[in-house]
């Protein structure tokens, strides 16, 4: 008797790192929930924190998003006391950086994150995420040592 089931699909790199995002996506997420931090704002205040006196658009830049969706998103920030900008007038460019409550919510973030790296990535976890993040870890300290 021959099986007519057709095989497992061709394993692409791509699905596979897209299927962990989502699952990584999705943990994070929900652990930052009660900081009231979505992984979206999370990047754009971990980039102004990293590059005190950023602008609009470097942010967009390294957000891969528009001028005008840092602008709103900013404007939250701005709004709930975890960004600044120093220069905000007209005709003059904008220097944004972190405030003391943003530092502290960025420092409580990088403890969630731990959580969910530990979860997902540590000792216990299932082998194959791990293994994918050593590689994905090995990948950017090459980078930075050449």
């Amino acid at each position: 008797m021959t099986d007519d089931r057709p095989g497992p699909p061709v394993t692409s790199a791509s699905i596979i790192l897209l299927t962990l995002a989502r699952r990584i996506e999705t943990e994070l997420g929900a652990a930052l929930a009660p900081l009231d931090l979505t992984v979206s704002k999370l990047g754009l205040l971990g980039h102004i924190a990293s590059v005190p006196g950023v602008s609009f658009s470097d942010l967009a830049r390294m957000s891969g998003t528009t001028v005008q969706s840092v602008h709103t998103a900013v404007k939250a920030l701005v709004a709930a006391g975890l960004v600044r900008d120093s220069t905000a007038r007209a005709g003059s460019a904008s220097r944004i950086e972190t405030t003391p409550a943003g530092a502290r919510l960025l420092d409580a973030a990088k403890d969630v994150l731990s959580e969910v790296d530990e979860r997902l990535f540590g000792p216990e976890a299932d082998p194959i995420p791990r293994r994918i993040a050593a590689a994905a870890r090995a990948a950017f300290e090459d980078e930075t040592t050449r």
